[in-house]
């Protein structure tokens, strides 16, 4: 074989290598999972799989555990910050794109959202999914400040026209910003009506798009997996 056609044969090896390995070489945005209230990063699991199906590797997605198992003393202040800002700084440190997107669950959709809009993250995000959030308030709750007496549901908590969730509403979170809703959701809609002010209480201020599913509170969560990737990838 001569010189030039050893060359050519390396340089097409090399070729074929790297088209075949291109999904696991590609660069990605980070993903950070954010889990419900008294949830855990394993209620993610699906998510995860499709995730590593498109070519996302395990280093690149960050699953943080917040909360205590006691549903009422959760909220959106204090320890429950704390992971959920060293995830979204961790993804971001590792992330090649130097953006990352952010997927939560119930309350964590506005914990997470609350986060990126606190420190101010919005510009890293490349895409926010809320699913199955109360955005607007949990009429379980109340309304503020006539609310049910608990974390959840007070100041920094879900009650209808909350501190908190006023603060929250409009606040920017990301390039695209997505929420996934149901109808028959038992949490959000747990009193028979899923709106606040004409609105579905899972949808986001300034959201590019929103989409409704047949499934309840869990299974929004659980099985759409594969479209919350499709919205990120």
């Amino acid at each position: 074989m001569t010189r030039t056609a050893f060359r050519f044969t390396v340089l097409g090896l090399l070729t074929v290598f790297a088209l075949g390995a291109g999904p696991a070489l590609a660069c990605r945005d980070a993903v950070v999972l954010v889990h419900g209230n008294t949830g855990s990063p394993s209620d993610w699991d699906g998510t995860v799989d499709r995730l590593l199906q498109r070519g996302w590797s395990a280093s690149e997605i960050f699953r943080p555990a917040w909360g205590s198992s006691c549903a009422a003393c959760n909220n959106h202040s204090g320890s429950e910050e704390t992971p959920v800002r060293l995830a979204l700084a961790d993804a971001l440190d590792a992330s090649c794109t130097g953006r990352i997107d952010v997927l939560g669950h119930s309350m964590g959709a506005t914990l997470a959202a609350g986060q990126i809009a606190e420190i101010g993250l919005d510009g890293s995000v490349d895409a926010f999914v809320g699913i199955a959030g109360a955005f607007r308030g949990l009429w379980s709750c109340g309304r503020y400040p006539w609310n049910v007496w608990t974390s959840t549901c007070g100041y920094w908590g879900l009650s209808v026209g909350s501190p908190f969730l006023n603060w929250l509403d409009g606040k920017p979170l990301g390039a695209r910003v997505f929420s996934i809703k149901s109808w028959s959701d038992q949490v959000v809609c747990a009193t028979g009506v899923c709106t606040v002010g004409g609105l579905h209480s899972s949808r986001i201020a300034g959201e590019d798009a929103t989409y409704s599913f047949g499934y309840g509170h869990f299974g929004l969560q659980s099985s759409t997996s594969s479209f919350q990737v499709d919205l990120i990838d």
